[in-house]
């Protein structure tokens, strides 16, 4: 069931978005929006990643789910002139995404680009196996 997201966010989110806090809470809100687009052939699936590196991404086919996960990490280190810290803050997390594509379809008949923090894969549709019809009759003795 969809449900807005006004009704998923706790009331003390927004209270402690203090400016001094880190971006951690902000980016797991936004991170890995995804835009599916059906094409002639197949879907096309845009996975916003900002902030996120091409080599911290990985897509896995299993069992007919595309999962794609990301692993991010941030320090905010912010010293004074003699060395001492004044803030010092950091973050790591993953995040993951599972689509169900089909059994049919196997890793090589999936394209995948990422650019400009973008992940973009092209999955084609599968065409149904017609099923054969069987006569299923009872030997009578």
């Amino acid at each position: 069931m969809f449900v807005p997201e006004v009704f998923r966010r706790n009331v003390f989110d927004d209270f402690f978005d203090f400016p001094t806090m880190p971006a951690a809470r902000q980016t797991s809100d936004h991170l890995m929006k995804t835009d599916v687009k059906e094409t002639e052939n197949g879907y096309e699936l845009a996975v916003d990643l900002p902030g996120i590196k091409k080599e911290d991404v990985k897509a896995r086919l299993e069992d007919g789910y595309l999962t794609i996960t990301a692993t991010t990490s941030q320090n905010n280190d912010e010293k004074d002139k003699n060395g001492r810290y004044i803030r010092r803050e950091r973050f790591s997390g993953s995040y993951s995404r599972s689509f169900y594509v089909g059994e049919g379809v196997k890793e090589e008949d999936i394209t995948a680009k990422f650019d400009n923090g973008v992940l973009t894969l092209d999955v084609p549709k599968v065409q149904p196996k017609p099923q054969e019809e069987k006569n299923r009759y009872i030997a009578i003795q």
